[in-house]
């Protein structure tokens, strides 16, 4: 008697879990966890509509941290580098930084900055993802779903770009942990500003704007990360997930 009822008692669990997995399904209620790996602190940043409950904070070495979103949601977030800020939240990043606030509050990274974006399905939708590095690289980042329902994919680039960038795309600075004193490297619209690298004026569309040297060198070390504007086939992905792990720096000891 005992062990049927305890028979019983496991399939009711069973059960009401199925129901509670369908149920984080069908509202596409979904939750980011960021993790620092890499051997220093860094101030994750988040930017999107509606804002996320937090949109600025540090995470040490080590640490990780559990942001939750709402269905159809859609942003990007990233890791600055090499901040400092007073009792009131102000101050300064020397990669990624966002108005000069450790709360964003509706302001994006500054280039060069490596970016997760995502907009979050609503109901049986499915999310859209990638790992981009059109604005430039600061860090090492892997986006890997959790939980998912279908066929999902990893993205990201676990590469440190820093170590190969072309010296007139580098940003020098003197933070822990840096590659020969680089803390990013620049995309070659912001290095040059010129409409064939930024995917402007004539170059507008996927036909006539292509990989460039510099997109190139990005898309070698990060195949599965954006290079450039219209890196879109190779770049995005579609899961339909009730979690998304992103860790900086996944590669590094802490």
């Amino acid at each position: 008697m005992q062990i049927e009822i305890a028979v019983r008692k496991q399939r009711l669990a069973t059960s009401l879990s199925f129901l509670l997995i369908f149920l984080l399904f069908w509202s596409g209620t979904c939750t980011f966890t960021i993790s620092n790996h890499c051997p220093y602190t860094i101030w994750p940043g988040t930017l999107g509509t509606p804002q996320l409950p937090m949109t600025g904070f540090e995470l040490a070495p080590g640490e990780s941290i559990h942001v939750p979103s709402v269905p159809g949601w859609s942003g990007r977030i990233w890791a600055r580098t090499g901040c400092t800020f007073d009792a009131s939240g102000a101050g300064a990043c020397r990669t990624g930084d966002c108005g000069g606030r450790l709360e964003c509050g509706g302001i994006g990274a500054t280039p060069p900055a490596s970016l997760f974006e995502i907009t979050i399905g609503q109901g049986d939708e499915k999310d859209f993802y990638d790992v981009s590095f059109v604005d430039g690289y600061n860090l090492p980042l892997v986006a890997a779903p959790l939980g998912v329902h279908g066929s999902c994919n990893a993205t990201g680039c676990a590469s440190d770009i820093n170590i190969g960038c072309p010296k007139e795309l580098q940003v020098s600075g003197e933070e822990e942990g840096t590659a020969g004193g680089v803390v990013a490297c620049k995309s070659a619209c912001e290095a040059f500003g010129l409409d064939q690298y930024c995917c402007s004026g004539e170059f507008a569309n996927p036909t006539t704007c292509r990989p460039s040297f510099y997109s190139s060198i990005f898309k070698r070390a990060c195949p599965r990360a954006y290079s450039y504007a219209f890196d879109d086939g190779t770049s995005t992905f579609t899961c339909k997930a009730f979690e998304y792990s992103i860790i900086f720096c996944p590669n590094a000891s802490v």
